[in-house]
């Protein structure tokens, strides 16, 4: 009998990647940028950043999501950054509570490769 320990898990496949939303981050897109972010968490990236420049909207479910984000890269040992938040989207993730688990920043760090841009279509 072998006593085969299990595998580890893949060490990170990017160092940064970078997702810039365009559009209001709230319930009508959330499952467009939950598919996409799902997709970049795949790559096992060891820090996230999305940019929240052109964001003019969040809403509950849209914090929900980014703690879940949060919360799976944390457990990686990874880093997530919201960047360049709108006064007033800073200040709802600051009521939320999220400013003191996630790093809120003026400045994001440039994507390492390539850009992803979530947009989505009003319907």
């Amino acid at each position: 009998m072998t006593n085969a320990l299990p595998p580890s898990p893949p060490e990170s496949t990017v160092p940064h990647v970078r997702v810039d939303i365009t559009e209001e981050l709230d319930l009508v897109g959330l499952s467009e940028v939950a598919h996409v972010l799902d997709r970049v968490l795949a790559l096992r990236p060891r820090e996230v950043t999305i940019n929240l420049a052109q964001c003019r909207h969040v809403d509950a479910a849209a914090i929900a999501l980014l703690l879940d984000v949060h919360r799976r890269l944390a457990r990686r040992d990874a880093v997530l950054n919201l960047s360049n938040p709108h006064p007033r989207i800073r200040q709802i993730l600051a009521t939320a509570g999220l400013g003191v688990s996630v790093p809120v920043v003026d400045t994001p760090r440039p994507a390492a490769r390539g850009r992803a841009r979530v947009t989505s279509a009003r319907r």
